[in-house]
């Protein structure tokens, strides 16, 4: 899907195995529903303490899952022996995140040997209709994995 090749043959244990390591991502009980190079998916399902006080999902949520994407997905083309960093991120919160699930989708614009662009979009879900309500830029920083 995404045009990019993979510079480690194990990314996606490498990937997974990180994001099953992130509390955050536990907490809210998400999973990662695509793994492929330069592309990751991440969905959370509703529940009331990933809200805000009209019951939507949070902001924090949408941006936290959508900056995860866009992290893993920039993980996806690194050398072994690597991790990533987000150093920056842009976010627009254009629809309420109303909805039964909500999606985020990440996938890479560039990729360079330090630093990685990246591109993320979230998706309210809501009777299996899909509503746009983020769009994400980010920078990540590929960073040495810490033993």
């Amino acid at each position: 899907m995404s045009g990019f090749t993979a510079r480690n043959p194990d990314f996606e244990s490498v990937v997974r195995g990180s994001f099953a390591k992130q509390g955050l991502m536990t907490h809210f009980g998400s999973s990662m529903t695509r793994c492929e190079p330069g592309f990751v998916e991440i969905e959370v399902p509703y529940a009331a303490h990933l809200t805000q006080q009209q019951g939507f999902f949070h902001g924090g949520v949408t941006t936290s899952i959508v900056d995860t994407a866009c992290g893993y997905a920039a993980l996806t083309l690194m050398p072994a022996g690597s991790e990533v960093l987000t150093v920056e991120f842009k976010i627009n919160l254009f629809a309420p995140a109303k909805g039964d699930t909500l999606i985020a989708r990440g996938r890479i614009i560039r990729s360079g040997r330090t630093i990685t662009v990246c591109h993320g979009d979230a998706y309210a879900v809501q009777s299996g209709a899909e509503t746009h309500c983020a769009t994400m830029t980010t920078t990540m920083i590929r960073v040495d994995l810490l033993a």
